[in-house]
């Protein structure tokens, strides 16, 4: 049998191979935008986001998005932020333009956080990290779902937003994005259903009211949807026709900006022309 070496010699090597890297370095003053994750950050070195001029039929909750953004990015005192509602009406999109929009202005002022709920049980190491950074965070968290067995991190989540025995740092906000429509309202039958499905309403009741601010999306009408498609069209010289917009989106389901978007790229494919 072949000579292996010195014992001790291999199996350091082998505990070598299997131990875990360096630590990812944590610079929060670096980049625009950082996804966080099982203890660890991955920045993102540019936001995927549109030109607020381009997100149409939601002006209401556009303006209250991004007045309150700037609010917290300035240092003024700025709300969490609840927007919920209907899918593909520009929820997710419409903070990251706002976040993006604000940067323009002062890139290192402001930084976007995007979480996962497996990841708010670590929001308090999150605070402890950022608090003392003259930086302003705002921690997002996309299309909060409320199944059952999620209450753990329904807990996690409202004692972030108030309820813990520690304060909050004043420099870090969060915004939550959830298509869950019963999650601002009940109607009589929940008063009616079992104790425990009107238990979890109350607790999913309890964390919408922890936010400030919150902002219903709806579905938008034929004229919202189709001046949504000549927003992202016009400018980049596609030809359609409102029918042919129309029946890409009835047969996909309700009118919304997501299949206003997706259309656009299906005629500019059609076109050869890149977005």
């Amino acid at each position: 049998m072949a000579d292996q070496g010195d014992p001790l010699a291999r199996i350091a090597a082998a505990l070598e191979r299997i131990a875990p890297g360096a630590p990812r370095e944590r610079s929060w003053t670096a980049h625009p935008a950082y996804f966080w994750h099982a203890g660890e950050v991955y920045p993102v070195d540019e936001i995927d986001a549109l030109p607020l001029d381009r997100l149409r039929g939601i002006d209401q909750q556009k303006q209250a998005v991004v007045a309150n953004i700037a609010r917290h990015a300035s240092g003024a005192a700025a709300h969490d932020m609840l927007l919920w509602g209907a899918r593909g009406m520009g929820k997710s999109a419409l903070l990251r333009a706002a976040v993006a929009a604000e940067q323009a202005s002062d890139p290192g002022r402001l930084a976007l956080i995007q979480l996962d709920s497996a990841s708010l049980s670590a929001l308090p190491e999150l605070f402890t990290m950022l608090g003392s950074l003259e930086r302003r965070f705002l921690l997002y968290l996309d299309d909060l779902a409320f199944d059952h067995g999620d209450d753990a991190m329904l807990r996690n989540l409202r004692s972030a937003l108030e309820g813990s025995l520690a304060p909050r740092p004043a420099n870090i906000r969060l915004a939550v994005t959830s298509n869950h429509r019963a999650i601002l309202a009940r109607d009589e039958s929940d008063q009616s259903g079992p104790l425990h499905e009107r238990d979890r309403m109350d607790d999913t009741l309890a964390l919408a009211d922890r936010f400030g601010l919150r902002l219903g999306f709806h579905p938008c009408s034929q004229d919202e949807y189709l001046a949504i498609v000549a927003a992202h069209a016009e400018p980049r010289g596609l030809s359609w026709s409102d029918e042919e917009a129309l029946s890409w989106s009835r047969a996909r389901g309700p009118l919304s900006g997501r299949s206003a978007w997706q259309f656009v790229v299906e005629i500019a494919g059609r076109a050869g022309q890149p977005l």
